[in-house]
């Protein structure tokens, strides 16, 4: 499956927000949008202002950086969030929110989302005492999320986990760090996630 293998700190500039793609160096002074808070490319600041369609676009791509996502799987959650009861925009980012990869990222059990997907696909993560190695599987409440016993001396796990410590667990979430593990105790909801979104320019571009 294709990849974005560039900087990840030029995504952030292009959308003009931190996206927490790079792990540590996103809370610290190294960060692009710190260091330099313009958009990339030679002639990034005599682009006029974004209207209309440029917003929404804007909108769709920051979300889809946040998560990593491709375009069509993107398009296949939002047809999915489309077709399901409640406010199309609120239903798509819980969707998102549901998926292990992001789970194990809010939980702290890695320090990014790149990270998190790596650990899953390598088979590090278990759901409910079982195997899951499919990022985009869905969580529900009750489902307990735990690092596989041959990963938990892993050094750049436990690395990361120390790492992420002190930046918090939302509230459908619940870790115990001492056994590295954690629960969903209950549906993520639109008040869950802080993140600058607003997903109503997102339904709006796929309207048309």
């Amino acid at each position: 499956m294709a990849r974005y293998h560039a900087s990840v700190c030029r995504l952030c500039r292009r959308e003009g927000v931190k996206l927490f793609l790079k792990g540590d160096r996103c809370f610290k002074d190294k960060c692009a949008i710190e260091k330099r808070n313009t958009p990339p490319g030679m002639h990034a600041r005599r682009r006029g202002k974004v209207q209309g369609y440029g917003l929404q676009l804007r909108e769709k791509q920051k979300v889809k950086r946040i998560y990593g996502l491709l375009e069509q799987q993107f398009r296949t959650y939002f047809q999915r969030a489309s077709l399901t009861k409640g406010v199309t925009g609120e239903v798509l980012l819980c969707m998102l929110e549901k998926r292990l990869d992001n789970a194990v990222f809010r939980l702290g059990l890695a320090s990014s989302r790149n990270q998190a997907r790596q650990w899953v696909s390598h088979g590090h993560i278990r759901v409910n005492g079982r195997r899951v190695d499919v990022a985009n599987f869905q969580v529900r409440q009750g489902d307990e999320v735990s690092v596989a016993p041959s990963a938990s001396k892993n050094v750049f796990l436990l690395s990361a986990v120390e790492s992420s410590k002190g930046r918090g667990v939302p509230e459908w979430l619940e870790l115990d760090g001492t056994n590295l593990k954690g629960r969903v105790v209950r549906e993520p909801q639109r008040a869950d996630i802080t993140y600058p979104i607003e997903e109503q320019l997102i339904v709006e571009l796929y309207s048309k």
